[in-house]
């Protein structure tokens, strides 16, 4: 792939909103050249989606419950993990579905209003998937960096100093 390509890439990722005029200066090309490749890496679905990162922990009354689920499974004969994952992306809680190395073979991030949710999620509809063997739930506590954006950073220490 063309490296101006790649800068295209690189800078929207970081920046989806970043003007076309600023965009196409940055790239030494013309507008319409950046616009043309754009679309050309939409229509290969390169650029799957636009996204924001929100901190929904600054909106305590819309905030999720997070939690990555490590999720053993049996592989089915002809299409491997493939059958699973997608039977385990349609559920609309789950955000992300990883094949994973190690000791489990998929990793899930799903998110609800509580952790009972979460958990009512994994006993009645993921560990019932005839190919899950096993799950292993990990709530987040709390994001201090997601999608490259570090949360929270100008936030102070409210600890109380201790001294002995």
């Amino acid at each position: 792939m063309d490296e101006k390509v790649i800068r295209v890439l690189e800078i929207i990722e970081n920046n989806a909103r970043i003007p076309l005029s600023t965009l196409a200066k940055m790239v030494n090309l013309s507008e319409a050249d950046v616009t043309e490749i754009i679309k050309d890496l939409e229509k290969r679905n390169i650029i799957a989606s636009y996204v924001s990162v929100i901190n929904w922990s600054k909106l305590t009354e819309q905030e999720m419950v997070t939690a990555l689920i490590d999720v053993k499974v049996t592989p089915k004969r002809g299409v491997g993990f493939d059958d699973v994952a997608e039977r385990i992306y349609r559920f609309p809680q789950v955000k992300s579905v990883y094949l994973m190395s190690g000791a489990f073979d998929l990793s899930v991030e799903v998110e609800g209003k509580t952790m009972l949710e979460v958990a009512s999620f994994v006993s009645d509809k993921l560990a019932t998937i005839d190919s899950v063997i096993s799950t292993s739930t990990h709530f987040i506590l709390k994001k201090f960096k997601h999608d490259g954006v570090i949360l929270g950073e100008n936030e102070k220490d409210r600890r109380m100093i201790i001294q002995p």
